[in-house]
Formats: C-alpha cells, sequence, structure tokens
C-alpha cells in the first residue's frame, strides 16, 4: 500500500465530509462500507477501491483529482449533462434517526410512526 497516497485520500475525504457537515457513518451509509472502515480509510489506514473511490467523489461531492491530491480543494465543476436535482441537506440527529430506524422491524417502525403522530397532536 502507498501510505502517502492512502493518507492524501483520507485527508481530503474527511476534509470534504467536514464540509458537508456529514460524519463517518453517513458517508459510509452512501458509499455501502462499514463505518469502521471508512474511519480506516480517513486515517489513511486503506486505500479505496476503483469503485468506492468513485462512490466518494459522487458522495463528497468532489473529483477525483482532489481525493488524490492532484487538484486544488473544493466542489467540481458542474458538468453540462442533466444532473439530479440535490437533496436538501438533513441535520445530523435526523441522519442518526433514520440510520436507527432503518434496522427496526416493520411493527416497531408502525410503533414509532404512532408515537411520532401522537407527538405532533400535543
Amino acid at each position: 500500500m502507498d501510505k502517502k497516497l492512502a493518507t492524501t485520500i483520507g485527508a481530503a475525504a474527511r476534509s470534504a465530509r467536514m464540509r458537508l457537515e456529514l460524519t463517518q457513518a453517513d458517508v459510509a451509509e452512501r458509499i455501502d462500507v462499514a463505518t469502521e472502515v471508512y474511519g480506516r480509510l480517513e486515517r489513511g489506514g486503506m486505500l479505496p477501491s476503483v469503485q468506492t473511490l468513485l462512490k466518494l467523489c459522487h458522495e463528497l461531492n468532489v473529483s477525483s483529482d482532489e481525493l488524490l491530491g492532484l487538484a486544488q480543494h473544493g466542489p467540481p465543476a458542474r458538468s453540462t449533462a442533466a444532473e439530479p436535482p440535490s437533496v436538501p441537506a438533513e441535520r445530523p440527529e435526523i441522519r442518526r434517526l433514520l440510520r436507527s430506524l432503518r434496522q427496526l422491524e416493520s411493527a416497531h417502525i408502525k410503533l414509532l410512526g404512532l408515537v411520532a403522530k401522537a407527538l405532533l397532536r400535543r
């Protein structure tokens, strides 16, 4: 493993993640890796696969050149191709709650829905 490259990618990913106000768990979920694996990547302890690097670029809104240390930091230039509309940023506590909800059984999700409705009526 090229330690210098791994450190460069990790630092750039961390910088981009923090700029977007995401947690490591948020990014890990979006790129389909374990939170621990993403943390290791940010610390320069591993190199991502090409597929993971591509997902990182997309989710962190950075160019591959930026992650590889070949370009200045900042969002990549937008292409003229049609892009899906960006999703408004959610608060970190909402993202954490959604991550937890995805792990529940459907009966528990229905129960939480009832609790939420009751809270809204107050």
